[in-house]
């Protein structure tokens, strides 16, 4: 059913009109300014463009009906601030050349879009300059007047979207407002480890409460950007972090990735940079979760912040509104450099764990803490072992004494000595080495490498092994704690890292079809899925193009078996489609050998000996990956002697 445009003449033919500033200004502001948080991110962009070193930003019911931004940074003279307010008017290029840009804005169309949708006032000074003051409301510019300010500028925007009540509608609570432009201020924090940010609630008047603070640092890029992280994602994800610094034809990766064992339940840890913009690309995050595909499991993300520098030109940041998005000239190498970057940082990790791991296990056993009672004085009572009698007491003394002699009277029975309990009650399973020759190396038949259980063993990163418990868990000494090893989901791993390396040298064995399987897809589909035959067929899964839009299946993984070629086909595409590559072949063969390797490893119950178990640590010790089982749960948790014996009150 067809309405009437009550906007356009009821006459036969349309008119073309000309729309006055007032009109482009809020079109534009409904690109650029979706939400408070998106007026934050251009205000604080805008100084950070102006060479400022610490900058405030002041909200109130969530950015609403108050967002104020104060910087340091080079300010404006009174001439140049109704420029500011005009469209298209930039200070940041001098639009001869489109692709070299260097700055977060560009366009020109910030200012003008705020002031066409709320009370907008603007405060500034220049070095050398008076302070000036500058208002506009619902895009009405009132004159410039002087103002005091000792330097900078001060941006003040009130009751947003007044002058288009319908957006307001559209508006969330203020807590999830106040939350969006939280995320905004720290993903710029990161981007800036030189520059300070503040965020402060003001809401209801006074001083308000600070929010979220970051001090400017100085000193190595990575340095400051590892305090800069520490501060915005927690100390946890700076402990857990690897290092990453490559360089792929004149692009540049560095950043910070966490280790597999250290990974969350959602995305909501992923930061990527470009030139030390803020995106969400979603070729980006492909590359990130394909480089993380290994080591866990579906319903896991890895978290990271990652930063790409590269020449202006060889990217375009002037493809979306908000900036958000970026075109690389040639992804492929952007691509390739993320994912071969944090698999090489990842494997010269070794068998390292993130540290949660042992915050986790400390936090288990941490007994409850009883209700306590007040004692007569009202302090609260604290609950030891209670005094034990004379004749408990007398028994203890006797067994911990040295046994006696038969000699002394022989009617009465020698008292057992400490020693004779110990050996019943001990839960050693591995005798003590008696002689440095105890301790040397013996090699172990079965896994080639040699086995050492003494001192020189404690030193090594899982130590030496002392028991094994439930014939499931291996008990290690190191120099300064212990470390307990998941034998299964150890071996597991290392069973798959060598039939990995096994597949990687000898290729995917590929199975012919004696009839090829035809599978009939549309035109696009057809050319989108033969563009990545070459990589499919690296798995053993060979296709061709069949004429019109089908393509022929002529070959399919023979490790997996019967294979029913269309569904997988189709299943291939859905992947291209949502995240542009597809590395489903690559996940069927790897969960068969995830499932062999299960099958052939060390299973839970089985009993060890103690050459057996110190191998199996050497073995870890040399293995990539081996701090992760197949599905990213760690293979071992290390308590340092510190917090053990915080657990039983010794400090």
């Amino acid at each position: 059913m067809a309405y009437a445009d009550p906007q356009i003449s009821d006459t036969s033919q349309p008119i073309i009109r000309q729309l006055d500033d007032s009109a482009i200004n809020r079109i534009a502001a409904g690109e650029v300014v979706e939400r408070p948080a998106s007026a934050v991110k251009e205000l604080v962009e805008n100084a950070i463009d102006a060479g400022a070193a610490r900058i405030t930003v002041d909200i109130a019911d969530g950015g609403k009906t108050l967002i104020r931004v104060t910087d340091d940074g080079c300010g404006m003279s009174p001439t140049d601030l109704p420029l500011a307010l005009s469209r298209h008017a930039t200070s940041k290029i001098d639009g001869s050349d489109l692709l070299n840009i260097n700055t977060f804005g560009f366009r020109g169309e910030a200012l003008p879009s705020l002031g066409a949708v709320g009370r907008l006032s603007i405060t500034s000074r220049a070095q050398g300059q008076d302070a000036a003051q500058i208002r506009v409301a619902g895009g009405t510019i009132d004159p410039v007047k002087p103002a005091a300010l000792r330097a900078g500028t001060v941006v003040e925007l009130r009751d947003l979207f007044y002058a288009t009540p319908a957006r307001l509608k559209f508006m969330r609570s203020d807590r999830a407002e106040t939350q969006a432009i939280g995320d905004v201020i720290k993903r710029l924090a990161m981007a800036e480890p030189s520059v300070g940010f503040t965020l402060r609630d003001v809401s209801g008047g006074g001083e308000g409460r600070v929010t979220f603070r970051a001090d400017p640092l100085t000193g190595d890029l990575f340095d400051a950007l590892h305090g800069r992280l520490a501060t915005v994602l927690g100390r946890e994800f700076a402990e857990n972090a690897l290092k990453i610094d490559a360089t792929r034809d004149g692009v540049r990766l560095f950043g910070y990735a966490a280790l597999p064992t250290y990974s969350r339940g959602a995305a909501v840890a992923q930061f990527l940079f470009v030139n030390t913009r803020p995106v969400k690309d979603k070729m980006l995050t492909g590359a990130l979760r394909a480089a993380y595909f290994d080591f866990l499991s579906r319903d896991r993300h890895p978290a990271a912040a990652l930063f790409l520098d590269c020449d202006p030109t060889l990217v375009d940041v002037n493809v979306h509104p908000a900036k958000s998005e970026v075109r690389f000239r040639d992804p492929g190498i952007a691509r390739g450099l993320i994912v071969s970057s944090l698999r090489h940082a990842l494997a010269e990790a070794g068998h390292r764990a993130s540290t949660t791991v042992a915050g986790a296990t400390l936090g288990a056993m941490r007994p409850e803490t009883m209700a306590a009672q007040p004692d007569a004085h009202g302090a609260p009572r604290v609950y030891q072992m209670d005094r034990p009698s004379m004749g408990a007491r007398n028994l203890s003394y006797g067994a911990q004494a040295p046994a006696q002699s038969q000699g002394v009277d022989a009617d009465v029975p020698p008292a057992p000595g400490f020693a004779e309990m110990a050996t019943a009650y001990s839960g050693r399973v591995m005798d003590a080495p008696t002689s440095p020759s105890a301790t040397s190396a013996t090699t172990d038949t079965e896994s080639g490498l040699s086995d050492a259980s003494g001192p020189q063993a404690e030193e090594l990163p899982l130590g030496a092994a002392r028991g094994q418990v439930h014939e499931n868990y291996i008990i290690a000494q190191t120099r300064d704690g212990m470390v307990i090893v998941d034998q299964h989901a150890a071996h597991e791993r290392l069973v798959y890292e060598k039939l990995k390396h096994q597949m990687a040298e000898t290729g995917v064995a590929a199975q012919a079809l004696l009839i090829p399987d035809i599978v009939e897809l549309s035109q696009g589909d057809c050319a989108r899925i033969l563009a990545v035959a070459d990589e499919l067929n690296r798995f053993g899964l060979g296709i061709e193009a069949f004429g019109g839009g089908a393509i022929a299946v002529r070959e399919t993984p023979a490790i997996l078996g019967t294979v029913n070629a269309e569904a997988m086909v189709r299943d291939i595409l859905d992947e291209l489609d949502d995240q542009g590559e597809s590395q489903l072949v690559q996940a069927k063969i790897e969960a068969i050998l995830s499932r062999v390797a299960c099958h052939g490893s060390i299973r839970s119950g089985r009993w060890m000996r103690g050459e057996e178990m110190n191998a199996l640590l050497r073995e870890m010790e040399a293995t990539p990956h081996s701090g992760q089982c197949n599905h990213g749960r760690p293979t071992y948790v290390e308590l340092k002697l510190a917090d053990i014996e915080r657990l039983f009150g010794r400090t």
